[in-house]
């Protein structure tokens, strides 16, 4: 796919960072965006993910620091837990949206279809 273009249009203005401890998920969620043009980074933990990572923070921690300092980017979790309450304290931390891993191409082709870009 040469220049960003998939079936969703123009993709090349999208960025993503794929932050996961778990080697699969991490190569499985960029083979995905690589296959829709979607250009991303890498990240272990949330440390290396945005320089905010205490002892013991997590993606909620991470994300409400994320917010105070003015960062409007949309923030996607992804979890391996994702019940209606968890689900709930990641939207309240400031995510914007939370899936189940993985994620699937289909699950990216939705999310990408509802931004503007």
């Amino acid at each position: 796919m040469s220049g960003g273009s998939s079936s969703l249009g123009n993709v090349s203005r999208i960025s993503a960072l794929i932050v996961d401890d778990d080697p699969v998920i991490r190569k499985l969620h960029s083979a995905m965006l690589k296959s829709l043009g979607i250009q991303f980074q890498l990240a272990v933990n949330g440390k290396e993910a945005v320089d905010l990572y205490r002892s013991g923070a997590n993606i909620h921690i991470a994300t409400k620091e994320l917010r105070a300092m003015g960062v409007s980017s949309i923030i996607v979790g992804v979890s391996s837990r994702c019940s209606d309450e968890e689900r709930e304290e990641f939207i309240s931390a400031g995510l914007d949206h939370c899936y189940a891993k993985p994620l699937t191409v289909a699950k990216i082709k939705s999310l990408l279809e509802g931004i503007k870009y």
